[in-house]
């Protein structure tokens, strides 16, 4: 759980028009930088417009991540962004964010295990292995009638639905890249 300010709630950041965030805790104007420091740190805070009162903490949080990779410290593969942009509009946006949340949430325990292990490799196979799990339980959570309608499909084409065709594809195009990712990890920890 994220820390919080010292009087519970998260600290609060005004934005102003003139793009300056405003760190109502300390009483001071602070930089992105700051906040990718408050986020390491797991301090937890909001950003709001400053005239409207209007939350901008995504758009914000978005904005340290463009700046990170402009910088060149990328961590987000291309591939990955492409199918990202593709999501956005489509029938799999509803249920990628609960899905990218979980996978977060794994890879930050995974991330302790590693840091303990011996051959961080086996663990980071291993945790791999869990994902493609988890990817497939969470499809089933969030995404049901694609499961019954690959089932019907196999019994009876008539009965395709053009979304849940789309959600499946993109269902299969997930799984394939866990599958590739999963056999580059297993061709890496066989060459240590």
């Amino acid at each position: 759980m994220a820390k919080q300010n010292g009087s519970g709630g998260p600290i609060i950041i005004k934005k102003y028009a003139n793009r300056r965030l405003y760190d109502t805790s300390t009483s001071s104007y602070v930089t992105l930088d700051h906040l990718s420091d408050l986020v390491r740190e797991g301090r937890d805070f909001e950003v709001r417009d400053a005239k409207t009162g209007d939350d901008l903490t995504r758009q914000v949080l978005t904005q340290i991540i463009f700046e990170q990779e402009t910088k060149g410290q990328g961590a987000l593969p291309l591939n990955f962004l492409r199918q990202l942009i593709g999501f956005y509009g489509g029938g799999a946006q509803t249920f990628l964010p609960a899905f990218l949340e979980m996978s977060m949430n794994s890879f930050s325990e995974a991330q302790k295990e590693w840091r303990k292990a011996a051959n961080p490799m086996n663990v980071f196979e291993t945790q791999a292995k869990r994902n493609m799990v988890m990817f497939e339980q969470a499809m089933k959570m969030f995404m049901p009638t694609v499961f019954q309608a690959n089932r019907t499909e196999r019994a009876s084409p008539a009965a395709a639905n053009p979304f849940l065709e789309y959600q499946a594809e993109a269902m299969a195009a997930m799984q394939e890249q866990m599958e590739a990712i999963q056999k580059q990890l297993s061709e890496l920890s066989r060459k240590d």
